[in-house]
């Protein structure tokens, strides 16, 4: 049984016990909670993840880029409006991350060309939606009722959009929807292995790499963390684990006769 799963019981007898049947559990401070084991993230090498990246294509293979080059979350990637990417101080805004918070990351250099010609070919996209009154994006924060024009506006639009429009079940809207998440996912898996990659690669194994390999580089582990969008730093230590190679750096005898 899994550490989570125990805990899962262990928070339901407690409730039963204390909401329910309102008896006063005694030593209940002593029970120890399973620990989830600590597992090493799957790192590329950065041939590895070059090999993956010549095989990635399309509006995929540009997000698969953005995903390497930035350390995003595969949803953070694909949520990504229009107004949050500024091409010209090469950064980006990502948008009520993981534990709902706003950071600043860079936009790649080498990226910068290819997120031209893709923002000119959604803003032409966009205008086309404007003119057969079919534009229309999703808003956070009941932000519809308080800017009622802002769905239509083309900073709000999402960067990525998906190529046809589907209903949104929420309110019954059609309108076009961020660019699927699961065809990244089987973009990397199919670039892997076309790439001969015998580890098990998804768009999270690139953020992996992206903090693995600008630690190889020699930044420091805080800036690593504020561009992760890690709360604490003991979560991207697990990187400084991944560098000691070999048996924590330890260079073995065999390779010294």
């Amino acid at each position: 049984m899994s550490a989570s799963t125990q805990n899962q019981a262990l928070s339901a007898l407690l409730f039963l016990y204390q909401k329910v049947l309102e008896i006063d559990l005694p030593r209940i401070g002593d029970v120890v909670r399973a620990k989830r084991p600590q597992r090493l993230p799957t790192v590329l090498s950065r041939k590895e993840v070059q090999a993956l990246l010549d095989r990635c294509a399309g509006t995929a293979g540009l997000i698969t880029r953005l995903l390497y080059g930035t350390g995003l979350r595969l949803m953070e990637g694909v949520r990504l409006r229009v107004k949050d990417v500024d091409v010209a101080r090469a950064e980006m805004i990502v948008r009520d991350g993981k534990g709902g918070k706003d950071r600043v990351t860079m936009l790649p250099q080498a990226l910068i060309a290819p997120m031209q010609v893709h923002l000119a070919t959604r803003k032409a996209l966009h205008a086309d939606d404007v003119k057969s009154g079919t534009v229309g994006v999703w808003l956070p924060d009941a932000l519809a009722k308080k800017y009622p024009n802002a769905s239509s506006e083309w900073g709000w639009q999402y960067l990525f959009v998906a190529s046809n429009f589907s209903v949104d079940p929420r309110s019954g809207v059609r309108r076009r929807h961020h660019y699927n998440e699961k065809l990244v996912q089987r973009e990397v898996r199919r670039a892997a292995l076309a790439a001969g990659i015998v580890r098990p690669a998804s768009p999270h194994t690139l953020r992996h790499s992206f903090a693995t390999h600008l630690l190889e580089s020699g930044y420091d582990i805080r800036t690593v963390q504020e561009l992760l969008g890690h709360a604490d730093v003991s979560t991207t230590m697990i990187y400084t684990h991944v560098l000691n190679r070999g048996g924590r750096g330890v260079r073995s005898p065999l390779d010294a006769m």
